[in-house]
């Protein structure tokens, strides 16, 4: 994995830096395991706009990713790393023992030909999935799932992992991409290794028609609007707009907004460290 900087030959190449695609060997998805994906460019059920700046992209079919990893005891073989038009990191395509084929996250490290395995008494390799209960101590997991058996839920994105720190009684302590740490049941999965494309918050898209085709529609901030539209907006020349808040009036920028009658407060131990 690498970034790849432009020569400022045109002016949307000037500030772009890109990530290569040196780890994806393949660009043909199984087919298998692709299905249809609606976009809805901001808008419910009945067309009114409920999300702004979203809005046409490029056309995308969904990679059905298994993030359960439930069928244990059996090897799989990694034969492709993939690139997902719906995620930052790569998928792996792995075919099992008895054929069939399913999409994982991939691991930092991984390779075709490898062997990953999920279950009891799986050795902590990368990309093996375990109980939380059989990883050793100091270990860097991703995809953990939050309850037994949902499926994975945290430290899902480009680059990211988190740390098992110590395991008391039934739950797990568990430090997580945002620096909270936190009580896991010992019974939840965890797959070994960080998650791929590390490189993937160093990329700049160098001009707004590439975030056009990712589906971002252009973003005009709050204290540029009148104050019929946004809390911030109104005042003469260019103001600083007061409290930083939302469109609708919550405030932002270190108001807490995190509800302490929240039950799984409790098992929080360290709260997330501030920017």
């Amino acid at each position: 994995m690498a970034v790849k900087k432009f020569k400022p030959i045109t002016p949307g190449t000037r500030h772009k830096i890109a990530v290569t695609f040196d780890d994806v060997t393949t660009n043909k998805p199984e087919k298998s395991l692709l299905s249809p994906k609606k976009s809805s460019g901001g808008r419910n059920n009945s067309g009114r706009m409920t999300v702004r700046y979203r809005g046409g992209g490029h056309k995308q079919m969904y990679r059905e990713v298994d993030f359960r990893r439930t069928k244990d005891g059996m090897a799989a073989t990694v034969k492709t790393i993939e690139y997902d038009p719906n995620r930052s990191a790569r998928i792996a395509l792995i075919t099992y023992a008895d054929g069939e084929k399913s999409y994982i996250l991939a691991p930092n490290g991984l390779k075709v030909g490898q062997t990953v395995q999920s279950g009891a008494g799986v050795s902590p390799e990368v990309g093996n999935t375990l109980f939380l209960s059989d990883i050793p101590l100091g270990t860097v997991v991703h995809a953990i799932e939050l309850y037994p058996g949902q499926g994975a839920a945290m430290a899902r994105s480009a680059g990211t992992y988190a740390q098992l720190l110590a395991r008391e009684g039934k739950y797990a302590i568990i430090k997580l991409p945002s620096g909270e740490t936190r009580m896991v049941l010992v019974t939840c999965r965890a797959t070994v290794g960080a998650v791929s494309n590390p490189d993937h918050s160093l990329q700049q898209h160098g001009k707004a028609g590439r975030r056009r085709w990712l589906g971002r529609r252009p973003h005009n901030r709050g204290v540029t609007m009148n104050p019929v539209d946004h809390p911030m907006g109104g005042g003469e020349g260019r103001s600083s707009g007061g409290h930083p808040r939302s469109r609708k009036g919550l405030l932002a920028k270190g108001y807490k907004t995190r509800s302490p009658k929240k039950a799984s407060s409790k098992f929080i131990i360290s709260k997330k460290k501030k920017k």
